[in-house]
């Protein structure tokens, strides 16, 4: 499945003639994507990390089988992170994705839940990447 993204640039005429442009935020899809269980029972899917989004933002895996995911950043410059941390310990991840890198992470989720996916990075005093909609979820069945 594709992800969309819309990415705008509004042009607005001030009554001076001055211009003004407005970047619009990349649109997060609300479609889950659920990953299959592969042949070897390790469920893969590859998570593009842009600016400010993740796609899929929404992923659907199986309780107690293991889950391996390509974290792949298509930025130039900006450094991401993907972190998901189960405040009752039972998922804790964070991995660093350096701009146009590829990192690969494993891990098995014991408990069904629902976890959030964000990215903490910043540069001060600017927002969060998370605070710009930089999340999604993960989803444990």
């Amino acid at each position: 499945m594709r992800w969309l993204y819309m990415w705008a640039a509004v042009c607005l005429v001030t009554s001076v003639g001055a211009v003004i442009a407005v970047a619009a935020e990349p649109l997060q899809s609300d479609h889950a994507a659920v990953i299959p269980v592969a042949a070897d029972g390790v469920q893969r899917t590859t998570i593009t990390l842009d600016s400010y989004s993740y796609a899929p933002n929404h992923i659907i895996v199986e309780a107690g089988k293991p889950v391996e995911l390509t974290l792949t950043s298509v930025t130039m410059m900006i450094p991401h992170n993907f972190i998901i941390k189960d405040p009752a310990g039972s998922l804790s991840i964070e991995q660093d994705v350096s701009a146009g890198k590829t990192f690969i992470i494993t891990f098995t989720p014991a408990h069904p839940g629902t976890f959030s996916i964000y990215c903490d990075k910043r540069l001060w005093p600017l927002p969060s990447h998370r605070d710009k909609g930089m999340e999604g979820k993960l989803e444990v069945r």
